[in-house]
Formats: C-alpha cells, sequence, structure tokens
C-alpha cells in the first residue's frame, strides 16, 4: 500500500513538486534565520573571547559589557595584583574614537589599548605582521575585518598611516578577530599609547584582566577580588554570556527573528496544507476505491504518512542545504558574515518543525479521505 501512496503522489507531478516546495522553503526560511539569529547573538560575547589566555575580567560595578563600561582608576591594578591567587593581572582599556584615513574620510573605530610589557589582550593569530611590531612607536593593529572596510580590495594597509585625535598612527599589523556585534574597526595599540589617543577623564581603566594561579578556582578567585577590592568580577564564560543576554534584552533583534521564524512555520502550514488538501480531492476516487475492496482507515492513515513522510525528506533536506550553503557562502567571503555557522542544533529543530507541519497539514487532509463512502465511487 506504500508503495501505491508513493505512485499516487509522484504521479501528481505539479502537486509533488508544491509540496517540496512548500516544505523547502519553510525550512530554509526557519533554517536561515535561526542561524543568523544566534550568530548575531554570540557576537555579543566576540569582544571576550578575541582576548585569549585571560580567565576573570574585572570592573567597576557599574559596567556591564565590553561595550558598557565605567572607567576605573588606574590603582585598581595594583590592588587585584595583590589579591591572593591572582597568577597576573593586566590593564585593558576599550574606548570609541574617530580616525581620519588617508583618503580623508572619517570612520567610527574601537581603540584598545594592551599591556605594555606583555601585550596581554591582543588576538592570539595575526593574519600579517609580527607582535613585536607593536613596540615601535605610534604603532597600531587592525583587525582583519576592519582592515578591509578602511582600505578598498588590493590595497595592503601595513605601512598605511591614520588620523586619531589628531595623532599619527602607522598600521603595521592585522590581526585575527571574531567581529564584535558592532561591527566597528578594532585599532589595537598598548596601553600607554592608548591614553594619548584617546584622551578622556580622569579614569581610564576600563577592565583589568587577569589569570587566576594553577590549582585555584576563577570562581573562588573571582568572590576573593570582589570581597577585597568591592569590583565586579566575572570569569571569561560569564562575561560572555553577560555581552549574549544584553543584545537579548535590549534591543528588538529576537523578536524580530522570532517573528520571521513564526511566519516560516504559518507559510509553510499555508502552502503544504492548501496543495496536500487539493491533492486529496483530486484523488478522493481512488481512496474511496482502495476502502471499497476492503482498504482500512488504518492503512489509509498510513498511506497519507508515507506521502508526507517523503514530501518531508525531500523539502526538508533541499531547505536545510540551501540554508547552509547560504550562510557557508557569505561566511567564506569574510565581512560581517566572518565566522557565521550553522550549529547542529538548528536543523534538529527544523526537523521537529516539519513535522508538526505535516501533521497538521496532514490531518486535516485525512478528514476527508476518512468520512469518504466507498460506496460514492459507484455513484
Amino acid at each position: 500500500m506504500t508503495w501505491i501512496a508513493l505512485r499516487m503522489l509522484t504521479g501528481d507531478r505539479q502537486k509533488f513538486i508544491g509540496l517540496i516546495f512548500g516544505i523547502a522553503f519553510s525550512t530554509l526560511l526557519i533554517t536561515q534565520q535561526m542561524t543568523i539569529f544566534v550568530n548575531l547573538i554570540q557576537r555579543g560575547a566576540s569582544a571576550v573571547y578575541n582576548v585569549g589566555t585571560v580567565d576573570l575580567w574585572v570592573m567597576d560595578p557599574a559596567s556591564r559589557t565590553t561595550d558598557v563600561v565605567y572607567p576605573m582608576p588606574s590603582t585598581a591594578l595594583d590592588k587585584v595584583r595583590g589579591v591572593k591567587g591572582v597568577e597576573w593581572a593586566a590593564p585593558y582599556l576599550q574606548s570609541g574614537a574617530t580616525i581620519r584615513t588617508p583618503e580623508g574620510d572619517l570612520e567610527g573605530v574601537s581603540v584598545i589599548g594592551v599591556d605594555d610589557s606583555t601585550l596581554i589582550g591582543l588576538p592570539r593569530r595575526m593574519v600579517s605582521g609580527d607582535k613585536s611590531a607593536l613596540y615601535e612607536p605610534d604603532t597600531v593593529f587592525v583587525d582583519d575585518v576592519g582592515a578591509e572596510r578602511l582600505f578598498p580590495a588590493g590595497v595592503n594597509p601595513i605601512g598605511r598611516m591614520l588620523e586619531i585625535n589628531d595623532r599619527r598612527a602607522v598600521i603595521r599589523g592585522i590581526v585575527d578577530t571574531t567581529p564584535t556585534f558592532t561591527s566597528q574597526v578594532i585599532l589595537y595599540t598598548r596601553y600607554s599609547s592608548a591614553l594619548s589617543y584617546v584622551p578622556g577623564t580622569r579614569n581610564r581603566l576600563s577592565f583589568v584582566v587577569a589569570r587566576a594561579a594553577d590549582g585555584e578556582s576563577a570562581r573562588v578567585i573571582a568572590d576573593r577580588i570582589t570581597a577585597q577590592t568591592g569590583l565586579k568580577v566575572r570569569t571569561r564564560d560569564e562575561f560572555a554570556a553577560d555581552g549574549r543576554n544584553f543584545i537579548i534584552e535590549n534591543t528588538g533583534i529576537p523578536v524580530n527573528f522570532g517573528i520571521t521564524v513564526a511566519l516560516g512555520f504559518i507559510v509553510g502550514v499555508a502552502i503544504v496544507g492548501l496543495t496536500l488538501s487539493l491533492f486529496i480531492r483530486d484523488n478522493i476516487k481512488q481512496f474511496g476505491a482502495l476502502k471499497a475492496i476492503g482498504v482500512t482507515n488504518g492503512k489509509i492513515r498510513l498511506m497519507v504518512a508515507a506521502q508526507a513522510g517523503l514530501v518531508g525528506l525531500v523539502g526538508y533536506a533541499v531547505g536545510v542545504l540551501g540554508a547552509v550553503a547560504f550562510v557557508n557562502g557569505f561566511a567564506s567571503g569574510g565581512g560581517f558574515f566572518k565566522g557565521f555557522y550553522t550549529p547542529w542544533q538548528i536543523p534538529v529543530m527544523t526537523a521537529i518543525v516539519t513535522v508538526v507541519i505535516l501533521t497538521l497539514t496532514g490531518l486535516l487532509a485525512l478528514r476527508t479521505v476518512l468520512k469518504t463512502e466507498p460506496a460514492s465511487v459507484f455513484r
């Protein structure tokens, strides 16, 4: 009977393709939008994960994320270094600025100052240049995505001069980073240079980044620093989660993407439901004939389930593969989509949504078949 059901389905090519299109479009839209949503939210944590070898982030109690910062006095660094269990601690400055490119254009950037002696706070991987170049006067490193924004294709940023608050800055390296949520150009320099590039208030220290000694728990050390200094301390993963939660709580991104996903579900139900109902209606005589020769309602249900399963399998595969190819295609090109990927949980969730769509539409279409009398075939 399953073979007969599938032959009935594939025999009506137009409706078969329509059913596959409905499922494929719905799964593609849901998968693509959920993937972009997850990756955008992850961007709230990228500034934290761009800094390697750091266990703890120490900040003023009013600070919330790497972008929402209340500066601390420089004495906070010595206080943290004096806490038992802290292997090392380094200053970390982050502030916004406006630069003037050699072409005279203005661009908003984020200036990050790392420890002068150890360069702690600098991303681990260099795309171009050497980390030691940061010790040269007026040197800055630019992130790889920012370099693409500042300079046209084919132009080597190394050796190019920028103007930051009337001060000269020379690009001598490109670092590999994950873009932040705001996608601003990021300039890395030494802490002492950052203080001159970004003049401000008396308190300038954004964070103290620290590492717990071997054998010590980062969470225990964090509580100890708070108890002794009164400063807010978050572990690396906790501070990354703070960045993600800030985006969720203070932007309309979750609502907007949620609406799009809901529309994908509704469109899928509408297209598949309408097409499947038309298919059942056009084949009502065949179903009636099957019932007339003794096919039970239970077997009819299995036949419709087999038809829905084939449509769901093909449509789901086309939709998910299309969404993954879309995301990977843009991610491989760098730029804003750099680092985008499709978590395995999203195709699983999309598969569940596909089953729900097919179940709802299949049950609605079955009502007509189950009510059909075998005698209607002979009328």
